[in-house]
């Protein structure tokens, strides 16, 4: 089957190219209906990324946040108009104590593997979710962030120590605020304190019990775990701060990507006993576990939607270019497209 697949050659500067696909027996397909731009996308469009990794991973298919109906599947597990959440990490292996996400063996999508700017995307059913059909689908559009938080706080669960009392999180993006939305839920005897740079930004944390600006947190503020979602070269910043901040043997969650090495103050780490934790990327199962959460939370659903920022349909790629222009202006929440091309 000859399908369009709309690759990035350079940067902002979009082609179309016919691929030749074979729907094999255990896959479906899938076509793109909401699309939403990450961090990661924009790194790629505008060219800021190293020409290594730009000689590397050009042509390319951009965004892996997006859910689509199902157009075909041979074994008729889903139904033809199905909203699905569509999983971006690909295993080719599996392993019994390395998580998908983390095995160099996976595939990425708009990592070096074409993303969901197609015309229909050829999915391994497992890469496919079922959105319930009461989801908001520009909310269910960024549902692959929610996930990577849900990995996030189920990381935390697994590595930090008996203390619960209160969980801070740095970061007034997108990231923290999905962080926060989740932590509300995934920890509900907690306390919840957002560390950002940003009033205007803090002030969509209405529903956390504290929030303070970075530069103006007072000396006794304590925190029992903490989640760093700055990134960029704010992370050096933030967990120096977190370092500060939290209660010794306490542990840190490292979320924000940072193109450039950054600096940690190790002998504090080695002087309160702190576990660091890094946290990438999701998997099916956190994919699974976001859905079950929105399903059974109306107030975490309306909060999400909330983040929902920048709108609009494109039918060419002229369009989906000016697209990504806007969401490079865009101050807060999640740039979502209807993808009509």
């Amino acid at each position: 089957m000859l399908n369009q697949v709309y690759r990035l050659v350079a940067a902002r500067q979009f082609e179309v190219q016919t691929v030749d696909e074979v729907l094999a027996p255990t896959d479906i397909i899938v076509r793109p209906t909401y699309l939403s731009l990450c961090h990661a996308d924009q790194r790629y469009f505008t060219g800021n990324r190293s020409q290594t990794a730009l000689r590397k991973k050009l042509p390319m298919a951009l965004i892996h946040e997006g859910v689509g109906t199902v157009v075909a599947d041979p074994q008729g597990e889903f139904k033809p108009g199905d909203l699905v959440a569509m999983v971006p990490n690909t295993p080719t292996k599996t392993n019994e104590i390395v998580k998908e996400n983390y095995l160099p063996s996976s595939k990425f999508r708009s990592s070096g593997y074409d993303g969901f700017m197609q015309e229909y995307v050829f999915l391994h059913r497992d890469r496919a979710i079922k959105i319930p059909k009461d989801f908001d689908p520009q909310m269910a559009a960024f549902i692959e962030m929610v996930s990577v938080g849900v990995q996030a706080l189920t990381q935390l669960k697994h590595t930090m120590d008996a203390d619960q009392k209160v969980i801070g999180i740095w970061g007034d993006g997108n990231l923290g605020y999905i962080t926060a939305t989740l932590a509300k839920t995934m920890f509900p005897n907690s306390q919840l304190v957002v560390f950002g740079r940003h009033q205007d930004k803090l002030d969509y944390f209405s529903f956390v019990d504290a929030t303070y600006l970075v530069d103006d947190v007072p000396e006794n503020v304590q925190v029992s775990q903490a989640i760093e979602c700055t990134g960029g070269l704010g992370s050096a910043q933030a967990i120096d701060q977190i370092i500060d901040h939290i209660q010794p043997m306490g542990t840190v969650v490292l979320m924000g990507v940072s193109e450039q090495p950054i600096d940690i103050n190790t002998r504090m780490v080695l002087e309160r006993g702190l576990t660091l934790q890094g946290s990438s990327r999701s998997g099916r199962q956190d994919f699974q576990q976001a859905v079950d959460i929105l399903s059974h939370s109306a107030v975490t659903r309306e909060r999400l939607q909330n983040l929902i920022g920048v709108t609009g349909t494109v039918h060419t790629l002229p369009e989906v270019t000016e697209f990504f222009e806007r969401d490079l202006a865009n101050y807060w929440g999640k740039a979502v497209m209807r993808w009509a091309v």
